[in-house]
């Protein structure tokens, strides 16, 4: 089904598993790891910590509790109770379940680190992978440690948590896998009010389910929320400040750190960022025009090669994959499970996860070239891998759920059909070929059963160090643009640009970049403001 905002969900899952991954004529990321696993950055399946094998012997920083009002004492003055969990140490730590009223309810975050390899340790670097709705716990060993610097890993404790609502800090749960199926693949008819309020009761009756399962925190797990657990847990792992590494949705949440606690802010590198002051039509249109871009580059890419199927101009190549997309909305194509054939919806998400790397487009190429022989599986193949579709019908993780809520409770598009006809208009003809799936979004939160929570007034954080925000000059999910933007945004921005292709930069595009952030996050000195790799 068309969301808009879908892809700041997950910027990256596991690879699918196909015999042939075709050519691949991308430079392929320079450090340590398989190509999937260095443009990974998100969600992906790990198995989660298990039980207690023996208590941390490490040598722990005291908690920093000055300036805390006395209502929140009990939250910053808490230990963590590490325990081993497989190559790491696992714990949990506790957080107001609304922040509104400290001595009310509490939740529990679950979180795990990978302690620092070396001597003298810097402290903590707290991650977060994207989304909304993905792991920090399953992405220290996914992502972080696979893509960031061997200085960094020898002087941070690199830190995950899963955020309030995600993964297995008490999970947001809406719908089982069967119905889950019928969401993501459905194709709904916009064009008539019959047809949107359809939609929106489909998703209201998802949000009540959602609550029913969830209880309270469906109303809680916002991004403010979010940002002051994480103050929280920089107390309780001993740091004056925040050290943090976010991508994609990431960068939201650190940027609304940033502007609640500017004093607390230390070394922030925001990569792939989001302006949190867009509206929501205006992230989906930001969207629809990078992967509109993001795909014309792949097109003019594969027909280089002499085995894409995609022929003419990339004008003509881009009206053939529209007209894929197209006959999948009108008349869905089979595929290798006969219960399970290719939606528009499904097309579409198996297109879109295969431009967040170069590496990905061989995969696309054979979905495109199995699609026009009227063959929809590997194009399905990868919006199972793109949602996390596991081959028993089951869902890895709950992100998508949570991609939902908590985007519900941050903000919402109008829904009446009116504003969204015009808002479809617009994105459709700044992105002609994919457009149509960023359109609508307004369905999703128009009977959601909790209240919107909404943003900040400011992200300036006024008096911050210095932050360094990245941006990838043709990266599809969070457009350059917004790099720009947050960078000018907030009052203490830098702006480090990689000029390339793919979500996010840090760790999968070059030396240019990695050695800027990995000496900002060693000393504190960041690149000159608008420096280009």
């Amino acid at each position: 089904m068309p969301l808009a905002r879908r892809d700041l969900r997950r910027p990256m899952p596991t690879s699918p598993q196909v015999p042939d991954q075709g050519r691949a004529r991308s430079r392929r990321p320079h450090r340590g790891g398989s190509a999937v696993a260095m443009a990974a950055i998100g969600a992906l399946a790990l198995a989660g910590c298990t039980s207690p094998k023996h208590q941390s012997e490490r040598d722990e920083r005291p908690s920093i509790t000055h300036d805390v009002p006395t209502e929140l004492t009990r939250f910053y003055e808490q230990q963590i109770e590490w325990t081993q969990c497989d190559a790491l140490e696992c714990g949990t730590v506790e957080v107001p379940l609304d922040w509104d009223d400290p001595e009310g309810d509490v939740i529990e975050l679950a979180v795990n680190r990978s302690t620092a390899t070396g001597s003298d340790v810097l402290g903590s670097l707290l991650i977060n992978p994207g989304g909304p709705g993905g792991s920090g716990v399953d992405a220290v060993t996914t992502v972080v440690l696979d893509r960031a610097g061997e200085q960094v890993i020898e002087s941070y404790d690199i830190v995950g948590f899963d955020p309030r609502g995600v993964a297995r800090s008490q999970p947001i749960t809406c719908v089982d896998g069967e119905q889950m199926d019928q969401i993501v693949s459905a194709d709904p008819d916009y064009s008539t009010q019959a047809g949107v309020d359809a939609a929106e009761e489909v998703f209201g009756t998802v949000g009540q389910a959602c609550l029913e399962n969830t209880g309270a925190l469906l109303e809680h797990v916002d991004t403010v929320s979010a940002a002051r657990d994480m103050d929280v847990l920089r107390a309780v792992l001993g740091d004056e400040k925040l050290t943090y590494l976010g991508y994609s949705y990431g960068t939201q949440l650190g940027a609304t750190y940033a502007a609640l606690y500017p004093e607390k802010v230390g070394r922030l590198v925001l990569d792939g960022a989001l302006d949190p002051t867009l509206t929501a039509d205006e992230l989906a249109k930001g969207q629809a025009i990078g992967f509109e871009s993001a795909l014309r580059a792949y097109v003019e890419d594969c027909q280089t090669g002499s085995d894409c199927p995609l022929t003419g101009s990339v004008d003509d190549g881009m009206a053939q994959v529209k007209k894929i997309l197209d006959r999948a909305r009108r008349s869905p194509l089979p595929t290798d499970d006969p219960d399970r054939p290719l939606t528009g919806s499904l097309a579409f998400s198996g297109m879109a996860v295969s431009l967040y790397a170069p590496d990905w487009w061989p995969f696309l190429t054979q979905g495109l070239r199995a699609a026009m022989r009227n063959d929809g599986s590997m194009l399905l193949t990868l919006s199972d891998a793109y949602y996390e579709r596991e081959s028993d019908g089951t869902y890895a993780s709950n992100s998508t759920e949570a991609f939902w809520a908590i985007n519900c409770a941050d903000d919402r598009s109008p829904s009446d059909l009116e504003s969204m006809q015009a808002s479809a208009e617009d994105i459709q003809a700044a992105a002609p070929t994919i457009g149509y799936y960023f359109s609508y979004g307004g369905v999703v939160c128009a009977q959601w059963p909790v209240p919107e929570a909404g943003g900040l007034d400011s992200y300036a954080a006024e008096g911050a160090a210095p932050i360094l925000v990245i941006g990838t000059t043709n990266d599809p999910a969070t457009p350059y643009a917004w790099a720009e933007s947050l960078a000018e945004l907030l009052s203490s921005g830098v702006l480090l640009t990689y000029e390339g292709e793919g979500h996010t930069a840090y760790g999968r595009s070059n030396e240019c970049v990695d050695d800027a952030v990995d000496t900002y996050l060693l000393t504190g000195e960041a690149p000159a403001d608008g420096t280009r790799c």
